[in-house]
């Protein structure tokens, strides 16, 4: 059970990682187009949550630096996942919504793994 939440973990931590960045990093204008439920400023404000979160997941683990972070940020993730399920649903993106609830559930794996039986 161990590796199958050491590798939800680095999938999450990559699949953050890589969303939160782009929303940091894409003009206004491009965050428009790809993201047209959410105000660019919130859009950049998710962006920081994911890239923080996805950071969460790995390094205080990895260094055994308060580890209970690890199970916080997959809370954290959950929660932002969470609206994102409902944002998905409320537009009628079905397809979205699905593969959002999955990574949701994902994160709600990681977080009572390692706040229970497998926490560091």
């Amino acid at each position: 059970m161990n590796v199958l939440l050491w590798a939800l973990q680095v999938i999450l931590a990559l699949i953050f990682l890589g969303a939160g960045l782009a929303k940091i990093t894409l003009p206004e204008e491009k965050l428009r187009e790809r993201m047209a439920l959410v105000p660019p400023a919130r859009a950049k404000l998710l962006g920081t949550a994911e890239v923080l979160g996805a950071l969460g997941l790995i390094l205080p683990a990895v260094t055994g630096i308060a580890p209970v972070l690890t199970p916080l940020a997959a809370v954290g993730l959950a929660i932002v996942l969470l609206g994102a399920v409902v944002l998905h649903a409320r537009a009628k993106e079905t397809q979205m919504a699905v593969v959002t609830a999955v990574l949701l559930l994902a994160a709600l794996v990681v977080a009572w793994g390692r706040f229970g039986p497998y926490a560091f």
